[in-house]
């Protein structure tokens, strides 16, 4: 079994002084809390846009109620996290406040539904659950966080063999279903009760969702989705989860007989990076090809896929797309000949929308024609997507720079444990770091979910979810729209008309575009810099289609910031010399571009190739959370991750077929 953290006894009666403290409050620098008058205000609606606002929120979001986070000391509840989502502050399980800069726009807890609330009522040593011996390790669990490493050692591994005994338990019948079923409905019944509570039409959307988690032989080979709910109204009293089938199309089924009674609902893939090419397979989780059948169902449930989240990005891979410059984004490492560089086709969702384009060559619905978001993943119930203020995803056990890896160890214990348990420890320039998993050094300050929406009501963002007119952003707040027609050629950029003619006569991202004869359409590629983040580097179109039945891609760079222009040979653009000073984060002063807004055409267009294209918006280099860390603590930054990011935004593609 894999955790997260190496140890021996030796080393935990050594740590078990060492507490963790406060390292900072996780808040934008500069940033007071936000005023929460307007959002309490009754009837201060605005009225809708025909045009479309950009609302940022979060759909995956893990509270108390998930079996793994309270493992890992969170005790904030669905309630809790809404409040953190509206700009209120939370108590971090590490004993410090966590609190937006701003609050977001729309919020939706997904606790696992497999064992829902069951870890919390094994905790309780009044419940019935408590009662079985597996529970015994639970009890009182959380009454007191500590922050040692004796704890957390311990906490690193209790919620995987907890989960095995329970689910061994209900097998053999040793645990009582009725029980487990009783506290699950329980808790769901009180989780959409708090998105209910918390909902406000207009200033914040919340909607009732769960994870449901599936894998394929290994651990690390999620087929994990988020299931989403339109309403709160009808909603089923037990939620479909593994312990019903690990097979995603038996989850479709379910969702499908919701909605013939009126319950509509989507499914959203995450983490397909880690899912060992299975998330996006060329066979269904029986291994039979994919069908017709197969894809109708799959498109009609799940309209949308997670391109970014704390454990990485899934929009591409360096071995996959080898002309791609900025392939290597928040990815995990591998090299030819490694498992998981054979594993990476059916992983990355670049490469699904180019396997979509192939079954449709084939005749076979598209199954892999969705739009994109981020989100979070955090499992202490308030997202973290600020790199210069990042406090990790999973509670006590990455808390701190110092258990995240991102700075030496306590050099004291450090140089004890050299001698008793060196293999607790890893060696990097020098210093001694702890030895935690080379995925928790690599998680990302990563994402949010973007939509464009004519106001902020379930109703309007759930419809912007199902036309797929969403955008993924690595955590800042960047806006990006995407057009494509034959309408757009002579627009005027700055003409007050744009998006009414946008909107009128041409395909939003997201859509279908059907080719007109030999026309060659324009795309209108517009992204606008988050007011509190980086000025944007450059604007880049991704391109995508099918060459005599093979698959092709490539990046073109359409807009460039500092009055730098495209190279129609390389279709690049210039070095703009931003830079990052290491020493202390700060960035080079130059003009900066907070607005890219082009009208571009595919030099190389074929209206006899389907194809997709969508828009990526990088930001100027900025100090990753690790070098953030290491800067805090007067330290130089490990020299085997990467010490800079380009924060980035991705529309959703728009389709040529």
């Amino acid at each position: 079994m894999k955790q997260y953290f190496v140890g021996s006894i030796m080393l935990l009666a050594l740590s078990a002084a060492c507490v963790v403290g406060q390292p900072f409050v996780a808040r934008a620098e500069g940033a007071s809390a936000p005023d929460q008058s307007n959002a309490k205000r009754q009837g201060d609606r605005p009225p809708p846009n025909p045009y479309r606002n950009a609302y940022y929120g979060d759909l995956h979001v893990h509270t108390t109620n998930s079996f793994d986070a309270y493992t890992f000391g969170t005790i904030s509840t669905p309630a809790d996290a809404y409040r953190y989502a509206q700009g209120e502050a939370i108590w971090h399980p590490s004993g410090y406040e966590i609190q937006l800069a701003r609050p977001l726009d729309f919020y939706a807890v997904t606790d696992h539904a497999m064992f829902l609330g069951l870890l919390r009522e094994a905790a309780d040593t009044n419940s019935e659950f408590s009662k079985y011996e597996l529970s015994e390790p639970m009890h009182d669990l959380n009454e007191s966080v500590s922050g040692s490493l004796l704890s957390i050692i311990k906490r690193a591994g209790l919620f995987r063999p907890f989960a095995r005994a329970v689910n061994e338990g209900l097998q053999n019948g040793t645990v009582d279903k009725a029980l487990v079923d009783s506290v699950s409905r329980t808790v769901w019944q009180s989780t959409i009760q708090a998105a209910d509570e918390a909902y406000q039409p207009g200033t914040f959307t919340t909607f009732a969702g769960y994870e449901y988690t599936s894998s394929v032989e290994l651990y690390d080979r999620y087929l994990h989705r988020n299931v989403i709910f339109r309403g709160t109204e009808g909603l089923p009293e037990q939620l479909f989860s593994r312990l019903d089938s690990q097979d995603p199309e038996k989850l479709w089924d379910w969702m499908s007989e919701l909605r013939a009674n009126g319950v509509d609902s989507l499914a959203i893939p995450h983490n397909s990076n880690i899912s060992g090419g299975a998330a996006f397979a060329l066979a269904d989780y029986q291994g039979a090809p994919i069908d017709d059948e197969y894809a109708k169902k799959r498109a009609e449930n799940e309209p949308l896929v997670e391109i970014t989240q704390v454990k990485g990005t899934s929009e591409t891979h360096p071995l996959l797309s080898t002309n791609d410059e900025w392939a290597d984004f928040e990815v995990r490492t591998a090299h030819p000949g490694e498992e998981d560089a054979s594993n990476l086709p059916g992983s990355y969702v670049r490469d699904a929308y180019l396997r979509g384009l192939t079954l449709s060559e084939m005749g076979i619905t598209n199954p892999y024609q969705f739009g994109v978001i981020g989100s979070s993943d955090t499992h202490v119930a308030g997202t973290s997507d600020n790199e210069a203020a990042f406090f990790s995803k999973i509670g006590v056990l990455d808390g701190t720079a110092e258990l995240r890896g991102s700075v030496p160890f306590n050099r004291f214990y450090a140089t004890i444990a050299r001698f008793v348990q060196p293999e607790a420890l890893t060696e990097v320039d020098g210093n001694h770091y702890l030895a935690v998993s080379p995925r928790l050094i690599r998680f990302s300050a990563s994402g949010l979910a973007g939509v464009w929406a004519e106001e902020n009501t379930r109703e309007s963002i759930y419809d912007a979810f199902k036309r797929k007119e969403t955008f993924a952003t690595s955590g800042p707040r960047m806006k990006i729209r995407l057009f494509a027609g034959y309408d757009l050629a002579d627009a005027d950029l700055e003409g007050q008309g744009l998006l009414a003619r946008a909107y009128a006569n041409n395909t939003a991202m997201g859509g279908d575009l059907a080719p007109q004869a030999s026309m060659s359409p324009t795309f209108l590629a517009w992204a606008v810099a988050d007011p509190m983040g980086a000025p944007l580097q450059r604007l880049q179109m991704i391109k995508g289609w099918l060459e005599e039945g093979e698959p092709r891609e490539q990046v073109f760079d359409i807009a460039c910031s500092d009055g730098l222009t495209v190279d129609p040979a390389t279709h690049r653009c210039p070095d703009n010399g931003a830079i990052v000073d290491l020493s202390d984060c700060s960035t080079s002063a130059h003009d900066a571009a907070t607005e890219l807004k082009v009208l571009w055409q595919d030099p190389d267009f074929d209206a006899d190739q389907d194809a997709f294209y969508y828009a990526r918006v990088l930001e100027n280099p900025v100090c990753r959370w690790s070098t953030w860390d290491a800067v805090r603590e007067g330290e130089a930054p490990r020299s085997d991750i990467p010490k800079t990011i380009q924060e980035r935004a991705w529309s959703s593609p728009i389709w040529l077929q």
